[in-house]
């Protein structure tokens, strides 16, 4: 397996025609799965169960964008304003990045995490005057769950299913 960000893919593989439609496909159950969810999705106490897509770079680097666009357009449907469409997406862009180039499923479960629980908790502790300590520890509590106990299985088992039946992770 390719090593560094991006997993060593050049632009023109993280711009062709299936890396585009693996972006889009991730934005889609991204996007669906924070709004299906939204009561928990959104706010001081949250569990994004969406997040758990953002282990899915380490193994599938074309998740990237996908995982930003998912995320803006959830945060521009049902979010807490331009705050959470700028920083939220930002931050999931930036976490998903520094993924794609972990050594590991368990590490690339780490940047959303500590990246999430910096950047949403320091927002929501302005826009809900509550300390930053509390917010981020909520942020952190709910992406932790997300990315340990949801997205590091997720990812192990697509990735089996790629070394198994090739490059296709559909198969």
């Amino acid at each position: 397996m390719r090593s560094g960000f991006f997993r060593g893919l050049s632009t023109g593989e993280l711009f062709s025609v299936r890396s585009l439609s693996i972006s889009g496909l991730v934005a889609a159950v991204y996007a669906v799965a924070t709004i299906l969810f939204a009561p928990l999705s959104f706010g001081y106490v949250q569990i994004r169960v969406s997040e758990a897509l953002t282990v899915l770079p380490f193994i599938l680097p074309q998740a990237v964008f996908g995982l930003f666009i998912g995320c803006l357009f959830a945060n521009l449907l049902c979010g807490l304003g331009l705050i959470d469409v700028l920083l939220g997406s930002g931050s999931t862009l930036i976490a998903a990045i520094i993924s794609s180039a972990m050594p590991s499923a368990w590490l690339a479960a780490l940047p959303p995490v500590i990246v999430n629980s910096l950047v949403v908790g320091g927002y929501l502790s302005f826009i809900m005057g509550a300390p930053f300590i509390i917010c981020a520890g909520h942020v952190a509590l709910g992406q932790t769950v997300a990315c340990f106990l949801l997205g590091v299985p997720l990812t192990k088992v697509l990735r089996s299913r790629i070394e198994r039946g090739g490059d296709d992770p559909a198969l």
